[in-house]
């Protein structure tokens, strides 16, 4: 569905997101089961997430000392008092009824964190996005449709309860998004947020990571909000972008239309590109919320509070900050770099091995990053190690090799490690820098080359690519390109 320029910028969205993160621990929230993705159905089960009459939660202490941390990286204020709540829903993957959340006392709220949009010409702009609030809760187990995969059109489901139990932290923002494209940047930046820190590994085809959209349109100008529709059963980042472009349209040409808006929940339909409609939405009244009788409050003092906050990473948007004012790259150089925490790690150590920043980055994200991608491989999974790739820059720096013989023996330090400069000299590869000697072998190609050497003479200048060729030709590339040049230019106009 499109809608006419003119008349779409008579509107502007108003996009909040509602994330839940897994959190990486070895356990449930409230019990022993392993939280291992991918084990046979109702295997990582017992009683207590179950639900079975008699037993009793405990809370996981890794899960609160996650969400506090996940709430200081995002610049919330953390409650010193705290309490877990019962929420009231009746589906089949819920055995107990109920989900034990947090409703009104949340272990964070008030927050926010930093987006970054970065244009064609590689200009960053930068965006503050308000977190509401951060809170800690129970999933639930996961519905299997056969036939299809939804309700509708199925034959029948089952249900695995693996999932029921394993911890999260809903994320709620505040709604100061305003486009699909803010609305991805945001669910990537928080991914890299909860990665860095440690606490989820954000991966959203195994529903590490789920993210729903809730979006209403108004005319510019106007300050009271539009009717709220909430987007649902995106899998991606550039789902939730293309879902909420959709919506958008949607909900603008239905208004032109003199049509009412409903507050429902739709469904993006990846195969048809569009959202359809789900189910009504619920209100908080519907869930009668009320304490969890069988948890205690939770409370965290000021010592613990210092303790994990001191044990805080550097966060992405620091990182490009800093990589940008101290070492001098780009605003995408920086934010490729930081993307993922491994990746930034190696490059860190590469620079702290004497390598020139600018060169790092540029073999970071130019030929490793490549091969990586070819081989299907993660940074820390190759034999070429930091300090390798410091003295690889440092000897195309010093003139001892130039860049074509460094990437010559790239792959074989890829799969092989070793030191670089060792296999340098055990190849026979040293950049040859003796003007004399190159002077010689310059001499000889001219010899060998009269017709191109008088072409040359009566104007055709762009011969100066062939000889260069010929020299590197002769020295299997080990020519110094710089000092050839210079040598050849001096020998052509003889």
């Amino acid at each position: 569905m499109t809608t006419a320029a003119p008349v779409k910028t008579q509107y502007e969205a108003v996009i909040g997101l509602e994330t839940h993160c897994q959190l990486s621990t070895d356990t449930k929230i409230f019990c022993n089961c392993s939280t291992e993705f991918g084990t046979p159905p109702n295997e990582n089960v017992c009683p207590i997430c179950m639900g079975m009459p008699g037993v009793l939660p405990v809370l996981n202490q890794k899960v609160l000392e996650y969400a506090v941390k996940a709430g200081l990286a995002l610049n919330c204020q953390i409650a010193p008092y705290s309490k877990f709540d019962r929420k009231q829903y009746f589906y089949p993957d819920l055995p107990k009824n109920y989900q034990i959340s947090q409703y009104d006392l949340p272990i964070a709220q008030h927050g926010w964190l930093e987006i970054e949009l970065v244009d064609d010409a590689g200009k960053a702009t930068r965006k503050k996005i308000g977190i509401t609030r951060l809170h800690m809760e129970e999933d639930a187990g996961k519905l299997v449709h056969a036939g299809s995969d939804r309700l509708s059109g199925s034959t029948y489901s089952l249900v695995d309860f693996n999932r029921t139990g394993v911890p999260l932290v809903e994320i709620v923002s505040e709604p100061d998004i305003r486009s699909g494209q803010e609305a991805a940047e945001y669910a990537q930046e928080l991914r890299r947020i909860l990665r860095y820190l440690g606490v989820s590994d954000g991966n959203m085809q195994e529903g590490s990571l789920r993210c729903d959209v809730n979006i209403s349109v108004r005319p510019v100008g106007e300050t009271k909000f539009g009717t709220k529709v909430e987007i649902k059963n995106m899998n991606s980042f550039s789902a939730i972008q293309r879902a909420i472009e959709y919506e958008i349209d949607r909900q603008i040409a239905a208004l032109e239309a003199g049509e009412r808006i409903l507050q429902e929940t739709r469904l993006w339909e990846e195969g048809s590109q569009r959202t359809i409609s789900m189910r009504s939405k619920e209100g908080s009244s519907d869930y009668r919320y009320f304490p969890e009788p069988d948890l205690a409050p939770i409370e965290v003092s000021a010592e613990q509070l210092d303790k994990w906050k001191s044990e805080l990473p550097e966060l992405p948007a620091s990182k490009r900050h800093r990589y940008e004012s101290e070492l001098g790259l780009s605003a995408y150089d920086a934010r490729v770099l930081t993307d993922d925490r491994t990746v930034t790690e190696y490059f860190e150590a590469t620079v702290a091995a004497g390598a020139n920043s600018k060169q790092a980055a540029n073999w970071v994200m130019g030929d490793i990053t490549a091969y990586l991608n070819n081989e299907k491989l993660t940074i820390s999974q190759i034999a070429l190690k930091p300090d390798t790739l410091g003295e690889l820059i440092s000897l195309i720096e010093a003139g001892t090799i130039s860049g074509k013989i460094a990437k010559e023996i790239l792959p074989e330090l890829l799969t092989k490690g070793g030191s670089a400069k060792d296999l340098v000299e055990s190849k026979g590869l040293t950049q040859i820098s003796d003007s004399s000697a190159l002077e010689t072998i310059i001499d000889e190609i001219l010899a060998a080359n009269p017709k191109e050497l008088e072409q040359y003479r009566n104007g055709k200048t762009k011969l100066l690519g062939f000889f260069v060729g010929q020299v590197m030709k002769k020295t299997s590339g080990r020519a110094d390109p710089v000092l050839t040049n210079q040598l050849l230019a001096q020998k052509l106009k003889a």
